[in-house]
């Protein structure tokens, strides 16, 4: 099992306390609150923590150290009626760096289409296979892309099949539920979920979860050890990278990297070779181009 390389890996303790795969923090803001009662946030940002943190999602036994470090920030933006609402999603997870107490960015990312139905004292609910609510399956989507990217760092394509859950989940989404929320269907948007898993399991972007394992295990886990060699292990990752924007331009993984690397990456080669800031800047700004004067940092 995955987690039990995990945790001889990271030297933990022979003494375990089961738990399951999450750690979220869970926020909700209300900064155009109207009408609706603020009881009704507190009780959905419990009923979230508890739903993300205490539901199983795999069958791999995780101890306390183990569980997998994520931040989701619900923002409400428009109340449609007293248990309808319209949201932001901001959700990060993080991985720990083998041999050291640092930890690198998973996954950072906004979804805008939110759809919110929920009444105060009614249990969120997911049946696997099976439609319950769209907040549930939302939630549980970004669950299981967080575990597959998770998984996938460390060990080639371990991940599969999470992604194979977040896919059930979009093809359990009701006909009529697509059309009427946003965020599941392909036509109505290049970047929505269904896109983000799409380009994480298409073919054409395939060596980008190769890409996940080298950047973390032949890279940033033997930083503590072995400086060059993992930077070699790094630029390996990302002349996978490279790889995928030829083949898929516009992948949405690729920018999903960016979110979350683009700083460390910045940080770890600006003390790099002069070949190596040149072709990490021509990788950068070529999948990233909005934000390439930030690659100017990594010098020359």
């Amino acid at each position: 099992m995955k987690h039990l390389f995990i945790l001889s890996l990271f030297l933990f303790s022979s003494f375990f306390v089961d738990a399951q795969e999450m750690n979220f923090t869970v926020n909700v803001n209300t900064p155009k609150l109207q009408t609706a009662d603020p009881k009704l946030f507190d009780n959905l940002k419990n009923d979230m923590r508890e739903f993300l943190n205490n539901t199983v999602w795999t069958n791999d036994v995780f101890s306390q150290e183990e569980r997998i470090k994520c931040n989701i920030q619900l923002t409400i933006s428009e109340e449609l009626s007293p248990t309808t609402f319209s949201a932001d999603l901001q959700i990060q997870a993080v991985r720990p760096i083998y041999g050291s107490s640092d930890e690198t960015p998973l996954l950072s990312h906004v979804d805008k289409d939110v759809l919110i139905e929920y009444e105060q004292f009614q249990p969120l609910q997911f049946t696997k296979n099976a439609y319950d609510q769209n907040l549930t399956s939302i939630l549980a989507f970004y669950v299981y892309m967080i575990l597959g990217m998770d998984y996938d760092t460390f060990s080639p394509f371990g991940g599969e099949e999470y992604y194979q859950e977040a896919q059930n989940i979009i093809t359990t989404i009701p006909p009529g539920v697509a059309s009427s929320v946003k965020g599941w269907q392909s036509l109505e948007s290049n970047r929505n979920r269904y896109w983000m898993l799409e380009s994480v399991m298409s073919p054409r972007a395939r060596n980008f979860r190769q890409a996940l394992y080298d950047y973390h295990r032949t890279g940033l886990d033997i930083m503590i050890s072995d400086v060059e060699a993992a930077k070699e292990g790094v630029m390996k990752a990302m002349e996978l990278i490279s790889g995928v924007q030829k083949n898929y331009p516009q992948a949405m993984c690729l920018q999903m990297f960016a979110n979350a690397k683009s700083t460390e990456i910045i940080e770890i080669f600006k003390q790099g070779s002069s070949v190596q800031k040149s072709n990490i800047f021509k990788i950068m700004t070529k999948i990233d181009a909005a934000n390439a004067s930030e690659y100017r940092k990594i010098g020359r």
